[in-house]
């Protein structure tokens, strides 16, 4: 790896592509996504030392990756370009702002890697503390990449984080794509879901929050975090302990591109301002600031077109203005 940095807290491995968005006079426009691209430069904007793990593409559009990571502070583990293509995303926008999508990914820069070098890049950044992966990096043809790689560091000691955000009208089998999606949260420390995603996974239960505890107690994870869209989102322990959070102060929403990316930035950030050793047990003013900080994060998203992601400063001095609203429910 060139030019270490020595203050790397965080590994993200997952897709770079580009997002072509869909215009009301039928056009598209370009702009720089994927879900694990995305938290990898909202985590470097909020602060903390955040390291890319997959190859980038030789293309223009691989350059464009290239230059905003870097312009967000982000350390690219593999910064000598390949010459597969960027992939690529088309969106729709629903009339509310809501995506939907269209990948093409065959071949893809982002993909032309192995479980065993994302292992030895992360063992050539010692202060590594968190990985964090999900979204495409979750689809079963890419197993063999990614669950190698989060067993490897999850028995290394490294915290596994992932993201459900699942993308199911893009898998051809629904149902392996379940069971893969499940058995990689297995390995998880840290889970974030959508209410959404646990309606596609199937997971039992009458309200989004007794399927996020069913899941919880599935995977055996130390922390999950359900995010409810307008109605906010929530922190949930093994021990029963449900924390929940709500929007406060005006809100005008453009798109929710990038916004549990965002979410789950601004949940990590604080996790590891707070010192990082935090999941066993979570206290409840620990609890509060990483939800009302990862809220906080998405709002700012969603009030702006795009992922255009914020930096911490801009979430506290939200915070400050506009603090969320915030109830607990004791656990056992």
């Amino acid at each position: 790896m060139e030019n270490f940095v020595p203050n790397l807290q965080i590994a993200t491995a997952g897709e770079a592509l580009i997002d072509l968005i869909g215009r009301p006079d039928g056009l598209f426009e370009p702009c720089l996504g994927g879900s694990v691209f995305n938290l990898t430069r909202a985590m470097a904007r909020q602060g903390i030392g955040t390291l890319y793990l997959n190859p980038l593409s030789a293309d223009r559009f691989g350059r464009q990756l290239v230059q905003a990571l870097k312009a967000d502070g982000v350390q690219l583990a593999q910064p000598q370009p390949v010459q597969q293509v960027t992939a690529l995303a088309v969106v729709g926008l629903s009339d509310a702002g809501h995506p939907d999508y269209a990948f093409y990914r065959q071949g893809a820069a982002d993909r032309a890697v192995s479980s065993g070098e994302l292992l030895r890049l992360c063992g050539d950044a010692p202060t590594l503390e968190m990985v964090c992966s999900g979204c495409l990096a979750l689809a079963p043809e890419d197993a063999d990449i990614y669950l190698p790689w989060l067993a490897a560091c999850r028995k290394a000691g490294k915290r596994v984080v992932l993201d459900a955000n699942l993308r199911p009208s893009v898998m051809k089998d629904l149902p392996a794509y379940r069971r893969h999606v499940l058995k990689a949260l297995s390995l998880a420390d840290v889970i974030k879901a959508s209410d959404e995603d646990l309606d596609h996974l199937g997971i039992a239960g009458a309200t989004p929050l007794e399927k996020a505890r069913a899941l919880l107690a599935d995977t055996g994870a130390s922390l999950m975090a359900l995010t409810l869209g307008p109605q906010g989102a929530c922190l949930l322990s093994p021990g029963g302990q449900v924390w929940q959070a709500s929007l406060a102060g005006p809100v005008e929403v453009v798109d929710t591109v990038g916004a549990g990316d965002c979410f789950l930035a601004g949940l990590l950030s604080a996790m590891l301002f707070e010192g990082g050793q935090v999941l066993k047990p979570l206290a409840d003013g620990a609890a509060r600031r990483m939800l009302s900080h990862a809220l906080a994060s998405a709002t700012l998203c969603v009030m702006r077109r795009g992922c255009q992601p914020p930096t911490r400063e801009e979430v506290l001095d939200r915070l400050q203005a506009f603090p969320c609203r915030l109830t607990c429910e004791p656990g056992n």
